[in-house]
């Protein structure tokens, strides 16, 4: 989408635009109308009628990331701009989308160009797993042996900050190049309404991973990985993510009855008290 270079006249129609750039075309346009912060009011019923919060387009103004970027990879990360998402997906490309903890690099988890993209992306070396992302809790089934559970367990602890390791299985539909040597998998039902819609859209489960260099600290804005939107088709703008920078809790659910946190992450002790009152027992907690 290219932004018209001169100021639009009454007579002239202005070209569509993603949501994010409305901003600037409006201060352009109309250098008088007054503004919040750096959001114009025009721009604000903009996005609320696209159903972003005001929280949302607060964190976007803290978050701003400049004209010149938003006009090529940036998208904001709204229902309206979930199938572009999918469709890049499906094409093999790699995006970039906030989840309820930090923002992830995400694939088609059976695409196996699309999965060794993101290793590159993020200087990972192929031996650290990646988890996956699906839409809903009934989903898990396809992917990860989930019999042995206590009823309920997983609605209980999903949507949420939880990856919940479990063992493939030989029915899983992965594919074997994803982690191969390794008979688990985790598994993300993120609380974040973008990434589960794109999700449910792109026919498969999502390889998913956080935004940055391996090593470096995690991302809760756009702005934290702005050097590698060139990496990404699509990067998908929901504003700071409040959660701080801990990530999910890692809880491994492969043993019957037992459970094991592998990473304490945002919500260990609301993790452990669910776990327990499905009568799980804790192995080992890592402190």
């Amino acid at each position: 989408m290219i932004l018209a270079t001169g100021v639009a006249t009454a007579t002239q129609r202005l070209p569509l635009l993603s949501a994010r750039a409305l901003p600037f075309l409006y201060l352009r346009v109309f250098p008088g109308v007054p503004k919040i912060g750096f959001v114009p009011f025009l721009y604000q019923n903009r996005m609320l009628t696209l159903g972003v919060s005001n929280k949302m387009v607060q964190s976007m103004e803290k978050c701003d990331v400049g004209i010149e970027n938003t006009l090529g990879v940036v998208r904001p990360a709204t229902e309206e701009h979930a199938e572009e998402a999918m469709e890049a997906l499906k094409a093999g490309k790699v995006i970039a989308v906030p989840t309820d903890t930090l923002y992830g690099f995400a694939c088609d988890a059976c695409s196996l160009q699309a999965v060794n993209r993101i290793y590159e992306i993020k200087g990972r070396k192929h031996t650290s797993p990646l988890a996956i992302c699906v839409g809903d809790v009934s989903d898990i089934k396809r992917f990860a042996i989930t019999d042995h559970l206590p009823h309920g367990l997983l609605d209980s602890l999903l949507p949420g900050p939880v990856t919940v390791i479990l063992r493939r299985g030989e029915s899983s539909i992965l594919e074997r190049s994803l982690n191969p040597g390794l008979d688990t998998i985790g598994v993300r039902v993120p609380d974040c309404n973008f990434i589960r819609v794109v999700a449910r859209g792109s026919g498969s489960a999502l390889a998913l991973t956080s935004a940055n260099l391996s090593g470096q600290p995690s991302s809760v804005c756009i702005k934290d990985f702005e050097n590698q939107w060139q990496h990404c088709a699509l990067v998908y703008d929901g504003g700071v993510l409040p959660s701080g920078r801990a990530g999910s809790t890692i809880v491994d659910l492969t043993g019957p009855g037992k459970f094991k946190i592998l990473r304490p992450g945002s919500a260990k002790e609301e993790t452990i008290a669910i776990l327990e009152s499905h009568s799980l027992l804790e192995e080992a907690t890592v402190t």
